[in-house]
């Protein structure tokens, strides 16, 4: 299926936009199957939706917080508290302003010292929640992501091996250019969501959001290129002045 790409004129437009459909698909979720399954991603953009939705009160009072699995799409390998952490940002900038039961956040165990062992283990977490039998892979809700300059998404970045795993759910990729390891679902898991929310501001990043959003064939694929859901739907929600040389 084509993406859905939507143009936004400014952070805040996305924030409200990505809290729209955060809030509806939860309702709808927990309305049919009593939960809803979502993976959080880090970064400025999402840092600012969290924020909307427990500050704004319409939100706050729709979203069913007590009914959703909060999962993170990846971790950097670092303790909880580290400023670095992803779930640190999310609980500072959600969590801790709302109720949400503990067992309900899947945090990963970034500050493991075997990044290996911290991935294994927040896969078995997913088949865990998930009740998947070997060969399965978690149906997702809600995929959060957004994409760096280089176009990777979750730690997924060019050149690295997690691009080629196709059975693994969580894998530990090592990331050259910050000479560390990384926490982060894979393809397959991506894949198989039944909504995926890219969500992508900058000016700095026109030239890979061209070649990503033509998904020119002609190009060797950037890693967010290679997000394209099965059975589920795509949506782009993308700051203007990220947009200047795509032709929509």
């Amino acid at each position: 299926m084509k993406p859905e790409v939507h143009v936004l004129p400014d952070p805040e437009a996305i924030f409200q936009r990505a809290a729209d459909e955060f809030s509806r698909l939860a309702i709808e979720a927990v309305k049919a199957r009593g939960v809803f399954f979502v993976a959080l991603s880090g970064g400025s953009t999402p840092k600012g939706l969290y924020t909307l939705l427990v500050s704004d009160p319409s939100f706050r009072a729709q979203v069913p917080w007590d009914k959703i699995h909060f999962f993170f799409g990846d971790e950097r390998t670092v303790p909880p508290e580290h400023a670095d952490s992803n779930f640190r940002m999310a609980t500072e900038a959600m969590f801790s302003k709302v109720t949400v039961p503990a067992a309900h956040i899947h945090r990963v165990s970034g500050e493991d010292s075997l990044p290996s062992r911290a991935a294994a283990a927040y896969e078995q977490e997913l088949r865990n929640a998930f009740d998947l039998s070997e060969g399965q892979f978690p149906r997702f809700d809600l995929i959060l992501l957004g994409m760096g300059p280089d176009g990777h998404t979750a730690s997924l970045f060019p050149g690295t091996t997690a691009l080629q795993e196709k059975s693994r759910l969580v894998v530990a990729n090592w990331v050259e250019k910050f000479k560390t390891y990384r926490i982060t679902f894979t393809f397959p898991v991506l894949n198989n969501a039944a909504n995926i929310l890219f969500m992508a501001g900058g000016a700095e990043k026109a030239e890979v959001l061209k070649s990503v959003l033509n998904n020119d064939p002609a190009a060797a694929p950037y890693p967010s290129q290679l997000v394209h859901p099965q059975n589920g739907r795509l949506l782009w929600l993308v700051e203007q002045a990220a947009t200047r040389l795509w032709q929509g």
